[in-house]
């Protein structure tokens, strides 16, 4: 078990660091480092023989340490004292406005540094115009008593990547920041990039392990190759490769008898349509005449559960925990809107819990099923994916027979179902345990760097 120490500040002007005598056994220590920066100092038992690292204002100072105190983590290696961790969580956004600095957004950002006292880091928000790259320091957004604080930190020790989309994610200047810090500065950053769905399915495919949970997946190329889905399968799902929030997902639906075609899609007005037609290419003709195919993927149909008639699917959390391992961290169901093609609450959803739908003894087995599924799929992303990833939103299935399925993996997983009450704990722990990886990978930079970058 990692021991945290309080950081205390001392008015004077001595390059003195005072610890517990138990850190300064079988250690020479002769600097200090917080993040980039780096202080010589002497280092002296406190005299009270205290659990706590007492540092002087003018080491404050050069360390840029910042004015809110909270119990850290402490890391020796090469004659060093490593406070910290100072966990940068990168983003765009940014606004003006002191209150609502990173917009819509800053609600949600307040909630994730708000994490830091229970962690035992020291989290803060940025964006590439908040770089010093001379000075090595960064305009850091604190969440601290309430309120917004700026204040010039080092370089952290990792960063956490919440690009809000695609578009910033492909930003040249942002990409920029990125490889830069990687490279030159060698800081570990996590959950670097966006899934994209076509990509995702063919790396799991090449794990024997998770095979079974994977519905039938193809870029779409031919209207022969939908024909022979829908004939097996009697409907198949047409999506965006790296589309998001349901937006773009259309069903086709065969009916044997009639010989006819279905289509369930929302419109452009956010209505739910289900139309007819003859023929599957006078549906692709009128559905989707101004979309681009060759940026669409064909996935096989699944009979799902459904509660009063309508479909329900899983949105399972995985996060790295702060040694690393995966862990499930929340499971909510959620049942599809009337005429709904997806489960979306914009389309109309509702989240519920896994009590709320089925008795004891199914939610028990449910529970283990989606859990057992969801860590096997982590485990199988995690080997076959670049980067480093902490944490995944799963949207899963259950059939009628009790087969899980398996139909995304979100890098930046939304947060919709943590507005059902009763899984607001849930809400704590994902975002707890998103900064707690970050202790991770800062002591793994430091004892075992060959791991990280390799």
């Amino acid at each position: 078990m990692r021991k945290r120490y309080p950081i205390e500040i001392a008015n004077n002007d001595q390059l003195v660091v005072y610890c517990p005598p138990a850190v300064l056994t079988n250690h020479t220590i002769k600097k200090i480092v917080f993040g980039s920066k780096i202080v010589e100092a002497n280092f002296l038992p406190h005299p009270d023989k205290e659990d706590r690292i007492v540092i002087s204002k003018k080491i404050k100072d050069a360390l840029y340490f910042p004015d809110f105190q909270i119990p850290l983590h402490l890391f020796i290696e090469n004659q060093s004292l490593i406070i910290g961790p100072l966990i940068g969580i990168f983003t765009a956004g940014f606004t003006p406005f002191p209150l609502k600095p990173i917009g819509e957004r800053s609600s949600f950002f307040s909630k994730l540094l708000s994490v830091n006292r229970s962690v035992g880091a020291i989290p803060f928000v940025f964006g590439e115009q908040h770089i010093d790259w001379e000075q090595g320091l960064i305009k850091g957004s604190f969440y601290h008593g309430n309120s917004w604080k700026v204040q010039l930190v080092p370089f952290p020790n990792v960063i956490y990547d919440r690009l809000p989309n695609r578009k910033s994610e492909r930003n040249p200047l942002l990409k920029n920041v990125k490889d830069r810090l990687q490279k030159d500065y060698l800081i570990p950053w996590y959950n670097p990039g966006f899934f994209n769905k076509l990509e995702i399915t063919e790396k799991l495919q090449q794990e024997g392990t998770v095979e079974k949970y994977l519905p039938e997946t193809h870029p779409f190329t031919s209207f022969s190759s939908i024909e022979t889905m829908l004939a097996e399968y009697g409907h198949v799902y047409v999506k965006p490769i790296n589309g998001s929030l349901g937006i773009g997902v259309h069903q086709i639906l065969y009916d044997k008898l009639q010989n006819d075609y279905y289509c369930r899609f929302q419109d452009s007005e956010g209505i739910n349509r289900l139309r007819k037609f003859s023929s599957l290419e006078g549906l692709f003709k009128n559905v989707f005449s101004n979309k681009a195919l060759d940026k669409m993927l064909v996935q096989q149909g699944i009979h799902l559960l459904k509660i009063e008639n309508r479909p329900v699917d899983f949105r399972v959390h995985t996060n790295k925990d702060d040694h690393g391992e995966w862990y499930v961290t929340a499971i909510a169901a959620k049942i599809a809107g009337p005429g709904s093609v997806t489960t979306h609450i914009r389309n109309g959803g509702e989240i519920k819990t896994l009590k709320e739908i089925f008795s004891v003894e199914e939610c028990r087995l449910n529970s283990e099923r989606l859990s057992e599924s969801a860590l096997l799929l982590s485990k199988a992303l995690e080997k076959n994916i670049d980067g480093i990833i902490g944490e995944i939103g799963f949207d899963l299935g259950i059939d009628p027979q009790g087969n899980i399925w398996f139909f995304e993996a979100n890098s930046k997983p939304g947060r919709s179902i943590f507005t059902h009450p009763e899984l607001k704990e849930f809400d704590f722990l994902t975002r707890k345990l998103s900064i707690a990886f970050g202790i991770f990978l800062t002591e793994q930079s430091i004892l075992n760097p060959e791991e990280i970058f390799k």
